[in-house]
Protein backbone atom coordinates (compact mmCIF):
# COMPACT_ATOMS: atom_id res chain seq x y z
CA UNK A 1 0.00 0.00 0.00
CA UNK A 2 1.40 3.32 -0.98
CA UNK A 3 1.27 5.79 1.56
CA UNK A 4 2.30 8.94 0.04
CA UNK A 5 1.95 9.99 -3.53
CA UNK A 6 5.40 9.69 -5.47
CA UNK A 7 5.06 13.64 -6.04
CA UNK A 8 4.87 14.42 -2.40
CA UNK A 9 8.05 16.10 -1.50
CA UNK A 10 6.48 17.03 2.38
CA UNK A 11 9.37 16.24 5.44
CA UNK A 12 6.95 13.39 6.36
CA UNK A 13 6.76 11.70 2.78
CA UNK A 14 10.26 11.73 2.83
CA UNK A 15 10.98 10.25 6.08
CA UNK A 16 8.57 7.48 5.46
CA UNK A 17 10.43 6.97 2.25
CA UNK A 18 13.73 6.68 3.81
CA UNK A 19 13.47 5.11 6.84
CA UNK A 20 13.99 1.72 7.92
CA UNK A 21 10.34 0.36 8.30
CA UNK A 22 10.99 -2.96 9.10
CA UNK A 23 13.35 -1.60 12.06
CA UNK A 24 10.33 0.31 13.19
CA UNK A 25 8.02 -2.59 13.02
CA UNK A 26 10.16 -4.43 15.18
CA UNK A 27 10.71 -1.83 17.39
CA UNK A 28 6.90 -2.05 17.95
CA UNK A 29 6.99 -5.75 18.09
CA UNK A 30 9.25 -5.59 21.08
CA UNK A 31 7.23 -2.80 22.81
CA UNK A 32 4.15 -4.59 22.30
CA UNK A 33 5.53 -7.91 23.62
CA UNK A 34 6.79 -5.48 26.99
CA UNK A 35 2.95 -4.90 27.45
CA UNK A 36 1.67 -8.15 27.11
CA UNK A 37 4.88 -9.16 29.97
CA UNK A 38 3.63 -6.47 32.29
CA UNK A 39 0.21 -8.04 32.50
CA UNK A 40 2.28 -10.97 33.95
CA UNK A 41 4.35 -9.42 36.56
CA UNK A 42 3.13 -5.80 36.44
CA UNK A 43 0.05 -7.25 39.18
CA UNK A 44 2.82 -9.14 41.39
CA UNK A 45 4.81 -6.19 41.28
CA UNK A 46 2.27 -3.98 42.46
CA UNK A 47 1.83 -6.42 45.24
CA UNK A 48 4.83 -6.18 46.56
CA UNK A 49 5.09 -2.90 46.71
CA UNK A 50 2.11 -2.47 48.44
CA UNK A 51 0.48 -0.50 45.34
CA UNK A 52 -3.76 -0.09 46.01
CA UNK A 53 -4.62 -0.77 42.09
CA UNK A 54 -3.06 -4.44 40.91
CA UNK A 55 -2.26 -2.70 37.10
CA UNK A 56 -0.83 0.12 38.55
CA UNK A 57 2.79 -1.27 36.62
CA UNK A 58 0.60 -2.24 33.97
CA UNK A 59 -0.60 1.46 33.08
CA UNK A 60 3.06 2.96 34.02
CA UNK A 61 4.21 0.48 30.64
CA UNK A 62 1.31 1.41 28.68
CA UNK A 63 2.13 5.36 29.22
CA UNK A 64 6.44 5.04 28.92
CA UNK A 65 5.50 2.81 25.84
CA UNK A 66 3.58 5.17 23.75
CA UNK A 67 6.20 8.28 24.93
CA UNK A 68 8.97 5.54 24.07
CA UNK A 69 7.13 4.78 20.14
CA UNK A 70 6.60 8.99 19.72
CA UNK A 71 10.18 9.47 20.54
CA UNK A 72 11.69 6.98 18.86
CA UNK A 73 9.59 8.47 15.50
CA UNK A 74 10.15 12.03 16.03
CA UNK A 75 13.46 11.66 16.33
CA UNK A 76 14.29 9.43 13.50
CA UNK A 77 13.11 12.13 11.42
CA UNK A 78 15.92 14.57 12.50
CA UNK A 79 18.89 14.80 9.93
CA UNK A 80 22.84 14.00 11.04
CA UNK A 81 23.07 17.53 12.05
CA UNK A 82 20.82 17.70 14.43
CA UNK A 83 21.22 14.03 15.99
CA UNK A 84 24.31 15.54 16.91
CA UNK A 85 22.92 18.73 18.45
CA UNK A 86 20.04 16.63 20.22
CA UNK A 87 23.18 14.44 21.16
CA UNK A 88 25.30 17.20 22.73
CA UNK A 89 22.09 18.78 24.74
CA UNK A 90 21.27 14.84 26.13
CA UNK A 91 24.72 14.80 26.99
CA UNK A 92 25.12 17.78 28.71
CA UNK A 93 22.13 18.05 30.67
CA UNK A 94 22.66 13.78 31.75
CA UNK A 95 26.18 15.22 33.35
CA UNK A 96 24.79 17.18 35.04
CA UNK A 97 21.83 14.84 36.35
CA UNK A 98 24.47 11.91 37.30
CA UNK A 99 26.23 14.44 38.91
CA UNK A 100 23.13 15.45 41.25
CA UNK A 101 22.19 11.40 41.50
CA UNK A 102 25.25 11.33 43.26
CA UNK A 103 24.48 14.22 46.00
CA UNK A 104 20.91 13.42 46.06
CA UNK A 105 19.95 10.34 44.17
CA UNK A 106 17.11 7.66 45.74
CA UNK A 107 20.05 4.74 46.69
CA UNK A 108 18.80 1.21 46.49
CA UNK A 109 20.55 -2.57 46.73
CA UNK A 110 23.90 -0.53 47.03
CA UNK A 111 23.77 1.54 44.28
CA UNK A 112 23.05 5.19 44.28
CA UNK A 113 21.49 5.89 40.35
CA UNK A 114 18.48 7.33 40.57
CA UNK A 115 16.34 10.45 40.96
CA UNK A 116 13.15 10.22 42.75
CA UNK A 117 10.48 12.39 40.95
CA UNK A 118 7.27 12.14 42.34
CA UNK A 119 6.70 8.86 42.97
CA UNK A 120 8.87 7.48 40.23
CA UNK A 121 12.84 7.37 40.10
CA UNK A 122 14.09 8.47 36.94
CA UNK A 123 18.01 7.19 36.09
CA UNK A 124 19.47 9.93 33.90
CA UNK A 125 22.66 7.60 32.27
CA UNK A 126 19.87 5.09 30.08
CA UNK A 127 20.06 8.31 28.03
CA UNK A 128 23.31 9.59 28.11
CA UNK A 129 24.92 6.19 26.85
CA UNK A 130 23.78 6.90 23.10
CA UNK A 131 24.71 10.61 23.08
CA UNK A 132 28.04 9.54 24.66
CA UNK A 133 28.52 7.57 21.28
CA UNK A 134 27.01 9.89 18.55
CA UNK A 135 29.36 12.30 20.16
CA UNK A 136 32.71 10.81 19.92
CA UNK A 137 31.94 9.39 16.60
CA UNK A 138 31.40 12.81 15.72
CA UNK A 139 34.87 13.98 17.04
CA UNK A 140 36.69 11.06 16.01
CA UNK A 141 35.01 12.01 12.11
CA UNK A 142 36.71 15.19 12.19
CA UNK A 143 40.21 13.95 12.08
CA UNK A 144 39.71 13.65 9.00
CA UNK A 145 38.93 17.65 8.41
CA UNK A 146 41.25 19.34 11.27
CA UNK A 147 43.92 16.55 11.71
CA UNK A 148 46.30 18.81 13.73
CA UNK A 149 43.73 18.63 16.78
CA UNK A 150 43.41 15.77 18.82
CA UNK A 151 39.97 14.42 18.50
CA UNK A 152 40.79 10.80 19.90
CA UNK A 153 42.08 12.30 23.23
CA UNK A 154 39.16 14.61 23.35
CA UNK A 155 36.12 11.21 22.55
CA UNK A 156 38.07 9.45 24.86
CA UNK A 157 37.66 12.53 27.90
CA UNK A 158 33.93 12.03 27.33
CA UNK A 159 33.84 8.48 27.81
CA UNK A 160 36.55 8.81 30.81
CA UNK A 161 34.32 11.17 32.85
CA UNK A 162 31.26 9.39 31.65
CA UNK A 163 32.29 5.81 32.94
CA UNK A 164 33.83 7.93 36.03
CA UNK A 165 30.41 8.82 37.23
CA UNK A 166 29.28 5.61 36.49
CA UNK A 167 31.83 3.84 39.26
CA UNK A 168 30.98 5.97 41.50
CA UNK A 169 27.27 4.94 41.64
CA UNK A 170 28.13 2.25 40.99
CA UNK A 171 27.10 0.87 38.10
CA UNK A 172 29.39 -1.58 36.69
CA UNK A 173 26.94 -3.07 34.15
CA UNK A 174 26.15 -0.14 32.43
CA UNK A 175 29.93 0.57 32.52
CA UNK A 176 30.68 -2.44 30.54
CA UNK A 177 28.23 -1.85 28.21
CA UNK A 178 29.25 1.52 27.44
CA UNK A 179 33.43 0.65 27.33
CA UNK A 180 32.31 -2.41 24.35
CA UNK A 181 30.06 -0.11 22.60
CA UNK A 182 32.62 2.97 23.05
CA UNK A 183 35.44 0.58 21.88
CA UNK A 184 33.25 -0.11 18.62
CA UNK A 185 33.15 3.35 18.04
CA UNK A 186 36.42 4.03 18.09
CA UNK A 187 36.93 0.83 15.76
CA UNK A 188 34.37 1.94 13.06
CA UNK A 189 36.26 5.42 12.98
CA UNK A 190 39.28 3.44 12.41
CA UNK A 191 41.76 3.85 15.56
CA UNK A 192 45.09 3.04 15.33
CA UNK A 193 46.76 -0.40 17.23
CA UNK A 194 48.19 1.65 20.12
CA UNK A 195 45.10 3.04 20.78
CA UNK A 196 43.16 -0.82 20.73
CA UNK A 197 46.30 -2.56 22.85
CA UNK A 198 45.51 0.66 25.51
CA UNK A 199 42.11 0.22 25.44
CA UNK A 200 42.62 -3.96 25.92
CA UNK A 201 44.93 -2.83 28.79
CA UNK A 202 43.57 -0.69 30.22
CA UNK A 203 40.24 -2.57 30.73
CA UNK A 204 41.83 -5.60 32.13
CA UNK A 205 43.22 -3.51 34.83
CA UNK A 206 39.86 -1.73 35.45
CA UNK A 207 38.32 -5.14 35.94
CA UNK A 208 40.74 -6.50 38.32
CA UNK A 209 40.67 -3.20 40.11
CA UNK A 210 37.03 -3.59 40.50
CA UNK A 211 37.01 -6.95 41.85
CA UNK A 212 39.03 -5.67 44.41
CA UNK A 213 38.09 -2.79 45.66
CA UNK A 214 33.91 -3.28 45.29
CA UNK A 215 32.88 -5.96 47.15
CA UNK A 216 29.50 -6.60 45.95
CA UNK A 217 31.28 -7.50 42.01
CA UNK A 218 33.55 -9.60 43.85
CA UNK A 219 30.60 -11.54 45.48
CA UNK A 220 28.76 -11.32 41.52
CA UNK A 221 31.90 -12.73 39.98
CA UNK A 222 32.97 -15.60 42.55
CA UNK A 223 28.83 -16.85 42.77
CA UNK A 224 29.36 -17.38 39.05
CA UNK A 225 32.22 -18.97 39.28
CA UNK A 226 31.40 -21.15 42.20
CA UNK A 227 27.32 -21.13 42.70
CA UNK A 228 27.38 -23.93 45.66
CA UNK A 229 29.31 -21.32 48.02
CA UNK A 230 26.99 -18.31 47.80
CA UNK A 231 23.23 -17.23 47.66
CA UNK A 232 22.47 -17.29 43.98
CA UNK A 233 18.84 -17.65 44.08
CA UNK A 234 17.45 -15.24 41.76
CA UNK A 235 19.63 -17.15 39.15
CA UNK A 236 18.27 -20.38 40.12
CA UNK A 237 14.91 -19.08 39.68
CA UNK A 238 15.31 -17.68 36.57
CA UNK A 239 16.81 -20.89 35.14
CA UNK A 240 14.45 -23.01 36.93
CA UNK A 241 11.36 -20.69 35.26
CA UNK A 242 13.02 -21.00 31.40
CA UNK A 243 13.31 -24.98 32.23
CA UNK A 244 9.56 -24.99 33.94
CA UNK A 245 8.27 -23.16 30.95
CA UNK A 246 9.33 -25.72 28.12
CA UNK A 247 8.51 -24.89 24.74
CA UNK A 248 5.06 -23.33 24.89
CA UNK A 249 5.47 -21.98 28.52
CA UNK A 250 3.02 -23.11 31.55
CA UNK A 251 0.55 -20.71 30.30
CA UNK A 252 -0.53 -16.79 31.07
CA UNK A 253 -0.82 -15.90 34.80
CA UNK A 254 0.75 -19.92 35.82
CA UNK A 255 4.17 -18.66 36.32
CA UNK A 256 5.92 -18.34 39.23
CA UNK A 257 9.18 -16.29 38.91
CA UNK A 258 7.14 -12.80 38.72
CA UNK A 259 7.39 -12.87 42.54
CA UNK A 260 10.66 -12.34 42.26
CA UNK A 261 11.39 -8.44 43.57
CA UNK A 262 13.15 -7.60 40.10
CA UNK A 263 10.84 -9.55 37.73
CA UNK A 264 9.00 -7.41 35.64
CA UNK A 265 12.49 -5.29 34.86
CA UNK A 266 15.80 -7.65 35.04
CA UNK A 267 14.17 -10.95 34.64
CA UNK A 268 11.72 -9.92 32.30
CA UNK A 269 13.49 -12.56 29.56
CA UNK A 270 12.43 -15.12 32.58
CA UNK A 271 8.97 -14.48 32.78
CA UNK A 272 7.95 -14.69 28.93
CA UNK A 273 9.95 -18.28 29.11
CA UNK A 274 8.09 -19.60 32.41
CA UNK A 275 4.30 -17.93 30.91
CA UNK A 276 4.73 -18.30 27.29
CA UNK A 277 7.78 -20.74 26.75
CA UNK A 278 10.62 -21.27 24.28
CA UNK A 279 8.56 -19.82 21.40
CA UNK A 280 7.97 -16.36 22.59
CA UNK A 281 11.86 -16.41 24.12
CA UNK A 282 13.57 -17.25 20.21
CA UNK A 283 11.10 -15.03 18.82
CA UNK A 284 12.08 -11.72 21.09
CA UNK A 285 15.79 -13.04 20.72
CA UNK A 286 15.36 -13.14 16.69
CA UNK A 287 13.61 -9.18 16.78
CA UNK A 288 16.34 -8.10 18.80
CA UNK A 289 19.09 -10.34 16.10
CA UNK A 290 17.24 -8.60 13.50
CA UNK A 291 17.05 -5.27 14.67
CA UNK A 292 21.26 -4.88 15.65
CA UNK A 293 22.19 -6.99 12.30
CA UNK A 294 20.41 -5.45 9.73
CA UNK A 295 21.07 -2.23 11.66
CA UNK A 296 25.13 -2.81 11.35
CA UNK A 297 25.18 -3.84 8.28
CA UNK A 298 23.12 -0.76 6.91
CA UNK A 299 25.40 1.72 9.39
CA UNK A 300 28.21 -0.05 7.89
CA UNK A 301 28.15 0.72 4.31
CA UNK A 302 27.34 4.72 5.03
CA UNK A 303 29.84 6.46 3.25
CA UNK A 304 30.47 8.86 5.59
CA UNK A 305 32.59 8.09 9.19
CA UNK A 306 30.64 10.25 11.45
CA UNK A 307 27.24 8.58 10.52
CA UNK A 308 29.00 5.19 9.68
CA UNK A 309 30.73 4.99 13.36
CA UNK A 310 27.68 6.34 15.38
CA UNK A 311 25.04 4.00 13.78
CA UNK A 312 27.21 0.98 14.22
CA UNK A 313 27.79 2.08 17.69
CA UNK A 314 24.28 2.80 18.30
CA UNK A 315 22.74 -0.83 16.67
CA UNK A 316 25.94 -2.83 18.74
CA UNK A 317 24.96 -1.04 22.17
CA UNK A 318 21.22 -2.18 21.72
CA UNK A 319 22.00 -5.60 20.66
CA UNK A 320 24.61 -6.05 23.12
CA UNK A 321 22.14 -4.80 26.17
CA UNK A 322 19.49 -7.01 24.91
CA UNK A 323 22.29 -10.29 24.88
CA UNK A 324 22.95 -9.24 28.61
CA UNK A 325 20.24 -9.28 30.06
CA UNK A 326 19.34 -12.36 28.18
CA UNK A 327 22.06 -14.09 29.13
CA UNK A 328 21.77 -13.36 32.84
CA UNK A 329 18.30 -14.86 33.16
CA UNK A 330 19.84 -17.79 31.07
CA UNK A 331 22.69 -18.41 33.81
CA UNK A 332 25.79 -17.96 31.41
CA UNK A 333 26.38 -14.32 33.04
CA UNK A 334 26.60 -12.74 36.76
CA UNK A 335 23.63 -10.77 37.53
CA UNK A 336 24.10 -7.19 36.86
CA UNK A 337 20.63 -5.27 37.61
CA UNK A 338 20.09 -4.63 33.34
CA UNK A 339 16.90 -4.56 31.97
CA UNK A 340 15.52 -6.09 28.86
CA UNK A 341 16.01 -3.00 26.11
CA UNK A 342 11.84 -2.21 24.93
CA UNK A 343 10.31 -5.33 27.05
CA UNK A 344 10.75 -4.44 30.59
CA UNK A 345 9.28 -2.48 32.66
CA UNK A 346 11.28 0.79 33.96
CA UNK A 347 10.38 4.49 31.95
CA UNK A 348 14.03 5.29 32.03
CA UNK A 349 15.22 2.43 29.75
CA UNK A 350 12.23 2.38 27.61
CA UNK A 351 13.17 5.93 26.99
CA UNK A 352 16.77 5.32 26.57
CA UNK A 353 16.34 2.49 24.20
CA UNK A 354 13.89 4.37 22.15
CA UNK A 355 16.69 7.64 22.03
CA UNK A 356 19.10 4.49 20.83
CA UNK A 357 17.00 3.17 18.11
CA UNK A 358 15.41 6.76 16.81
CA UNK A 359 19.50 8.34 16.23
CA UNK A 360 20.42 4.92 14.89
CA UNK A 361 17.53 4.97 12.55
CA UNK A 362 17.88 8.53 11.42
CA UNK A 363 21.77 8.09 10.84
CA UNK A 364 21.16 5.01 8.47
CA UNK A 365 18.45 6.50 6.55
CA UNK A 366 18.35 6.63 2.88
CA UNK A 367 19.86 9.72 1.12
CA UNK A 368 16.50 11.67 0.27
CA UNK A 369 17.77 11.89 -3.70
CA UNK A 370 18.74 8.11 -3.97
CA UNK A 371 15.15 7.70 -2.47
CA UNK A 372 13.95 9.90 -5.28
CA UNK A 373 16.11 8.45 -8.44
CA UNK A 374 14.97 5.03 -7.31
CA UNK A 375 11.44 6.03 -6.99
CA UNK A 376 11.19 7.25 -10.49
CA UNK A 377 12.66 4.89 -12.15
CA UNK A 378 10.62 2.10 -10.10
Amino acid sequence: MQVFERSNASPLAEWWRTVDKGLIAAALILLGAGLVLSLAAGPAAALKTGMSDPFHYVYRQLAFAVASAVLLVIVSTMDSRWVRRTAAAVFVACFFLMAIVLLFGHEAKGAQRWLRIGGSTFQPSELMKPALLVLCAWLLAQRERYSDIPWEWLAFALYAVTMGLLLMQPDVGQAVLISVSFFTVFFIAGLSWKWAVSFLGGGAALGALLYVLLPHVRRRVNSFINPTEYDTYQIDTARNAMERGGLFGVGPGEGEIKRLPDAHNDFIFSVAGEEYGLVLCVGLAIVFAVISIKGIVAASQHPETYQRAAGVGLYALFGLHAAINMSVNLGLLPPKGMTLPMVSAGGSSLLGSALTLGMALALTRLAPRASLSRLRSA
